[in-house]
């Protein structure tokens, strides 16, 4: 229990420093557009799964963990929503509030589903592969937005796509996505360069095409999840040979 108690409190204490505190004080100070601020977000949300494989001793303990934070922080994000600093400070795209809120959950939900199925039903050999899905979301989403909203010229006119995607967006998602799967998966996972090459470009293409048809901000849940069923082939022949 000490244990568990003191990975939650360094988890909690990451999450307010990397995920609240610094990225407002950036806005504040800065003014960066808030666009990059809500990334920059994402990609310390998707970080943070390195602490849920690491500090936590069992996966029912991990998944325990991934909820600390909205349990906390939902009741205190619909308080803050009510003040004029919130809209300042923070992009929310709902005209009634509760987007930040409702990706919160999205987040915390795919990285507990990970946890359950791949290491809680496969064994903590797998736990390589929770992180490099929820890597591909983290940095293929953020570049997908940024980039598309900077560079994007072509937009994807189809009426499965919701809002103004890009093609320059998307293929920033694949690279960024592909290239992130395989430096988790190389580094972290101790994969050979040739599988880990060979699992991020397949990645990257489906993480790519469900982030492009995925809509109401629901690719928070899709992309990790999507990711994690594209690396599993990859992932069973390297625990089958050795990497």
């Amino acid at each position: 229990m000490t244990a568990f108690l003191v990975g939650t409190a360094i988890l909690s204490a990451y999450h307010l420093a990397a995920v609240f505190a610094l990225p407002l004080a950036i806005a504040a100070l800065a003014r960066p557009p808030l666009e990059v601020v809500r990334k920059a977000q994402h990609v310390a949300y998707a970080l943070s799964i390195f602490l849920l494989l690491g500090l936590f001793e069992h996966w029912y303990l991990a998944v325990c963990g991934a909820f600390a934070l909205p349990l906390v922080a939902y009741p205190l994000l619909a308080l803050w929503e009510r003040h004029p600093s919130y809209r300042r400070l923070l992009t929310d795209r709902s005209a009634d509030g509760g987007e930040l809120r409702r990706q919160m959950l999205y987040v915390q939900a795919s990285f507990a589903i990970l946890i359950v199925v791949f290491w809680g039903g496969l064994g903590p050999d797998w736990r390589p592969l929770v992180a490099a899905a929820a890597m591909v979301w983290g940095f293929g989403d953020a570049a997908a937005a940024l980039v598309g909203k900077v560079a994007g010229r072509h937009r994807v006119l189809h009426r499965a796509v919701e809002g103004a995607k890009t093609f320059e967006g998307t293929a920033a998602m694949i690279v960024a996505g592909g290239a992130a799967a395989f430096a988790t998966l190389v580094l972290y996972g101790g994969a050979s360069w040739w599988l880990g090459l060979g699992a991020a470009a397949v990645v990257a293409l489906v993480a790519g095409a469900v982030e492009l048809f995925s809509r109401r901000g629901i690719d928070t849940l899709t992309v990790p999840l999507a990711s994690a069923a594209a690396l599993a082939p990859w992932w069973s022949l390297a625990t089958a040979t050795g990497g």
